[in-house]
């Protein structure tokens, strides 16, 4: 079969783009130019603007990858799955070779020639999600659950870089792979059962993570510093405590860009990374914080949606991943700023310095574009899918 004119496949290429919901785009290009800004107040006595333009490179990367993600239909991206699952596992593999380098007590980085710096376990969540969604939704009658082997199978898919990232060990982004594995395996109507099971297993890998003990002893003082927060206010608890004197000093409105007493005194360690939700709590205030978790709810929320309307399968699975991974992210870097979870070391998706989180998080928005081009036939005046499975007569 010769393959389509030029003609013909530039018209489907201009379809997918007008079909795509651009909602996720702009939201995430907003939060990618306010993440510039924080950086900036949190950077910019000791380096000037040079972290602040290195992270809008870094979205206007990663937002390039996503636009391109939205010309591969699903079908392409199913048959990619495995390549990109084993991409990101060899990735992991790597740091804990000779080639990965420590930084703050975590084998999790790969540099690169020119300066360039990768953590495949951010690469590896987009790997872990499409990975996924193509065992539970492969060959599968859609009004079918998925059969035991199926969820084991799926297990083991992510059983494999959980236990690579909790070696590095990088305990954060471990538990951001065993939600989203819950939540997929949920969402592909798996019995409660399995779902309850997989939220046992994760557990019970934390736990052992910290009683073998897998986490290095600082890792294990910020778990400490969390149950007990008065236990070492100087030492252990110091990074917490001043998080939160940062934000509640924020008020209502804020304290002005670049012009928080704790941002610009320097009080608070890696707070372009970790801690950047501090700078917005304290600089734009509870207004202006409320707005930054305003949009990021609105990602969680229209990925739910996608994967409502979705009536592929492996698309609704993939939106369903790319939720449950935003969430919890959300979730857990909020949380531990605000001393309600302990301090792992995630980023908050697109406002917080990192090239790796940021292109992870940009490609996961081109994968919420690519399966919203499947609409339900139900949505769009078509069959229903359950009579024409069942036909009567």
């Amino acid at each position: 079969m010769s393959a389509p004119p030029s003609g013909e496949r530039l018209s489907g290429l201009r379809s997918r783009y007008a079909r795509a919901d651009w909602g996720p785009f702009v939201a995430a290009l907003g939060l990618s130019v306010v993440g510039a800004l924080l950086v900036w107040s949190a950077t910019h006595r000791e380096v000037g603007s040079a972290l602040a333009v290195r992270h809008l490179v870094n979205a206007a990367l990663g937002c390039a990858g996503a636009l391109a993600l939205v010309a591969v239909d699903l079908r392409r991206m199913r048959a990619a799955a495995p390549w990109v699952y084993l991409a990101g596992v060899v990735g992991l593999l790597l740091v804990l070779s000779p080639l990965g380098q420590s930084v703050n007590g975590s084998r999790s980085w790969l540099f690169l020639p020119g300066g360039f710096s990768l953590q495949p376990a951010e690469l590896a969540k987009i790997g872990l999600v499409i990975g996924l969604a193509m065992i539970l939704a492969e060959g599968r009658d859609p009004l079918r659950p998925p059969q035991w082997r199926d969820v084991l199978l799926a297990w083991a898919l992510a059983a494999v870089p959980v236990g690579l990232i909790l070696l590095q060990p990088d305990l954060g982004s471990a538990l951001v792979l065993g939600m989203l594995t819950i939540g997929v395996v949920a969402a592909s109507g798996a019995s409660w059962r399995w779902t309850a099971a997989a939220l046992a297993g994760t557990v019970t890998a934390v736990v052992a993570a910290v009683r073998v003990p897998l986490l290095d002893p600082y890792q294990l003082d910020r778990l400490l510093a969390f149950r007990d927060p008065a236990l070492d206010p100087e030492g252990i608890g110091y990074q917490t405590r001043q998080v939160r004197l940062a934000i509640g000093s924020g008020g209502w409105s804020g304290t002005g860009l670049g012009e928080g007493p704790q941002t610009q005194g320097g009080f608070i360690p890696y707070q372009e990374t970790d801690f950047i939700f501090s700078v917005a709590g304290e600089e734009l205030g509870f207004v202006g914080a409320a707005g930054l978790l305003a949009l990021l709810g609105f990602l969680v929320v229209r990925a739910l949606l996608v994967g409502v309307r979705c009536e592929d399968p492996f698309g609704r699975l993939v939106a369903v991943g790319v939720a449950c991974w935003f969430a919890f992210q959300v979730f857990e870097n909020v949380g531990m700023s605000l001393g309600l979870m302990p301090v792992t070391g995630l980023p908050l998706p697109f406002l917080s310095y990192g090239g790796s989180s940021m292109l992870a998080c940009w490609l996961a928005v081109g994968l919420l574009a690519g399966a919203q081009q499947e609409r339900p036939g139900a949505w769009r005046g078509g069959p229903d899918l359950r009579r024409s499975a069942h036909p009567q007569g």
